[in-house]
């Protein structure tokens, strides 16, 4: 039951990513959250509605939003999930979109007979090879 809640909470962060939703988005975020995105700065508190608004404000279109290979651990009152996220969109005042795979943690804390999410981390490997460059180009 609580891993089914946890997916199901997976697939409505999808489904607010895709809508452009960012008050759903926040409903899911415990006040304590601490989360490390893909958009600066380096630590977000909580879930910003505004800040995320202005992100999605940056697309023209579409936002397509993937989550694939999700494994869930649940046990004591928190539970955590890893998967591989699949980010597509175009960038507004470029020509086309962008797809990007990166890799995604959220944390969860059970709270007022709910789960919310206390932790997030995305990140996007980088080539070791002296460019430093993001390795926009992998996929699973």
């Amino acid at each position: 039951m609580t891993e089914q809640r946890i997916r199901e909470l997976m697939t409505a962060r999808a489904t607010a990513m895709t809508a452009r939703d960012a008050q759903a988005l926040a409903a899911q975020y415990a006040p304590d959250a601490v989360a490390f995105t893909l958009a600066p700065p380096l630590v977000h508190h909580g879930e910003d509605v505004e800040a995320r608004e202005a992100w999605f404000a940056g697309f023209d279109g579409p936002i397509e939003y993937e989550t694939r290979d999700l494994e869930i651990t649940v046990g004591g009152g928190i539970a955590y999930c890893h998967a591989l996220t699949r980010l597509s969109t175009t960038p507004k005042g470029l020509p086309q979109p962008f797809e990007l795979w990166f890799r995604s943690t959220v944390c969860f804390r059970e709270q007022d007979g709910d789960w919310r999410i206390t932790h997030v981390h995305d990140s996007t490997p980088f080539y070791m090879d002296g460019s430093m460059s993001a390795a926009l180009d992998l996929k699973p």
